[in-house]
């Protein structure tokens, strides 16, 4: 049991004990019912009682089988009722989790694992802590009493004989539970890439589409899914294996019990009625013994889904606040200081893992307020890595220093140094909200004419206008219900809302037209006096104003100046600036 779930159990350990209480009560009735059927036969049989007493017998039986219904409602509502509430707390649980942990994480989990564990895994192991623990009171408790009662009020020695296959029961359920618990994990982790692929698939749909691989998919995802069913299939024959054998122990009792009982009877070792009430114990306890079976499927199954959830919250983020006492002047530590937006990386270099090269190399580069610097170069040359550091989705643990203001970024609250940042991601990644919680998808409140002056900023506001619900449009997912430049512009409204400190736009204006791109940039330009801004672009038009141009080649800093300098360099950045003059023109 791991501590969470020790956790757990603990704090509604007054649900369990309400739960097992009710179950012990119903156990207690369940056993009567017998007994009493038995006494009313040997009375019928010796000619004792009247329909006065048969009447009186059967309302007895009515009135214990109204209160096992009474009480087994009370159980299921406290013992199924806390297993919704792990699952409800586990799920919130995981969410956070999940929204601390770092870039790294999500860049070697696929989204299918993370669902599967969110939804199946929990689920999993609420079905343990509900179903599984209600069997394991309910098995415990009927064998305990269907033993103690028969044993005094019938025949020990019979009551033994019908125990016999018991302990050869656990040895199997321990040996079948080891196999179930490894099979479940595969289940698990199949149905992970099963739900990635269908998720990516999903996503991706109009590049299949575009690209004709219909067909292609199909047969890749019936891969995949030949794959879940077969891995399902493994442990569906463990199961179809356990649950007959565990079938065939019970029926074995069963008879044993019910050919020795008919001895005693003949040799009028035990009356007829007490012979009677032996089959319904044997009844009784044949329940117990077959969901035993069941406890080591839900228990097992709930086990490794809960290694796999516990395995996740083991996950650590790197980036995390580890801010020393007087390391930093005592402002940066306010819930309202904003930064100023100074940005220095000094001799650093940073690679993403220990078995990679470094993506950066020695990069000395400064941000200042009111000046606009512009990255440039191939694809993979390390420029949305900058931004990335400058946001700290990553540490820069290599070697050098970035600096905010003059101090460590990692001496710097990520929430201060993040909402200090506009950014413009590649991805322009939009929310299934409307285009105004969009605009204003910050802690902070905006008022409406806010969003509105971010809109016209970003030349947005006019298609906003043109929407049949204005700026109260909801998006598709990921905005898949507009256009990539209405997509770009309305992550600049986004970005630019706040006054950041810091401007990062990250090739941001690559799905508008030049003049649009103009019509943009020159709305910015009172935003970027009061702050730093950082424009990463492959489009030569979009960073020629900039007061600085940087070119990466291979990580490192190449060719660096002002537009003009460069030009009359006549390298890297000359030879892509004439390449895409001949592209305009064609």
């Amino acid at each position: 049991m791991t501590g969470k779930i020790k956790s757990f159990l603990y704090e509604n350990k007054k649900r369990y004990v309400k739960g097992a209480i009710a179950l012990l009560l119903i156990n207690v009735l369940q056993v009567t019912i017998p007994k009493i059927t038995g006494k009313l036969i040997d009375s019928v049989q010796i000619g004792s009682i009247g329909t006065g007493g048969v009447v009186m017998y059967s309302s007895l039986v009515v009135a214990v089988a109204a209160a096992i219904f009474g009480l087994n409602y009370l159980t299921r509502l406290q013992i199924m009722g806390a297993s919704l509430l792990f699952q409800y707390q586990t799920r919130n649980h995981i969410f956070n989790h999940l929204e601390k942990l770092s870039t790294r994480f999500f860049n070697k989990n696929t989204t299918g694992d993370i669902m599967a564990l969110s939804v199946n895994d929990v689920s999993a192991v609420r079905m343990a802590l509900g179903r599984g623990v209600n069997l394991i009171i309910d098995t415990l408790f009927l064998l305990i009493l269907s033993l103690v009662t028969m044993g005094n009020t019938i025949s020990i020695k019979l009551t033994l004989i019908a125990f016999l296959p018991f302990p050869l029961l656990i040895l199997i359920a321990g040996n079948f539970g080891i196999i179930i618990n490894k099979r479940f994990k595969m289940v698990q982790e199949s149905f992970g890439n099963l739900t990635t692929k269908v998720q990516e698939n999903i996503s991706g749909i109009r590049v299949i589409k575009a690209f004709v691989q219909e067909k292609e998919e199909i047969e890749n995802f019936k891969k995949v899914n030949r794959a879940n069913y077969e891995i399902n299939m493994k442990l569906v024959k463990t199961w179809g294996a356990f649950y007959p054998l565990t079938e065939f122990l019970t029926s074995a009792s069963y008879l044993i019990v019910l050919v020795y009982g008919s001895t005693l009877v003949l040799k009028g070792e035990i009356t007829l009625g007490d012979f009677i009430a032996l089959n319904s114990y044997i009844g009784v306890l044949v329940r117990p013994i077959r969901f035993i079976g069941s406890i080591v499927n839900v228990i097992q199954k709930g086990r490794a889904s809960m290694e796999r959830i516990e395995k996740l919250f083991g996950e650590k983020s790197e980036v995390f606040d580890s801010i020393k006492e007087n390391a930093v002047n005592y402002k940066i530590k306010r819930e309202d200081f904003k930064l100023e937006g100074t940005v220095d990386f000094k001799n650093l270099t940073f690679r993403y893992s220990n078995e990679q090269k470094p993506v950066l190399k020695d990069i000395n580069l400064s941000l200042k307020k009111g000046k606009i610097t512009a990255v440039v170069g191939k694809v993979g040359s390390g420029k949305s890595t900058l931004a990335n550091l400058v946001l700290r989705l990553y540490n820069p643990l290599e070697k050098g220093q970035l600096l905010i203001d003059g101090t460590d970024i990692t001496e710097i609250p990520l929430k201060t140094l993040r909402s200090s940042i506009g950014y413009v991601p590649q991805d322009n990644f939009l929310f299934s909200q409307s285009i105004k919680d969009n605009i204003a998808f910050s802690e902070k409140e905006y008022s409406m004419e806010e969003i509105k002056e971010a809109a016209k900023i970003s030349q947005i506001y006019q298609s906003i206008l043109d929407f049949p619900d204005g700026f109260n449009t909801v998006l598709g997912e990921r905005g898949v219900n507009i256009s990539g430049g209405q997509k770009q512009r309305i992550s600049i409204a986004r970005a630019i809302i706040g006054n950041p400190s810091i401007l990062i736009l990250d090739d941001c204006l690559s799905a508008v037209d030049t003049s649009t791109e103009s019509k943009i940039l020159k709305e910015l330009k009172d935003i970027m006096k009061n702050c730093s801004c950082l424009i990463i672009s492959h489009r030569i038009s979009t960073i020629k104003y900039a007061d600085e141009i940087v070119l990466l080649d291979e990580g490192s800093i190449a060719e660096r100046g002002t537009h003009n300098d460069l030009i009359e360099l006549g390298g890297l950045y000359y030879e892509m600036y004439k390449k895409q003059i001949l592209e305009e023109s064609n």
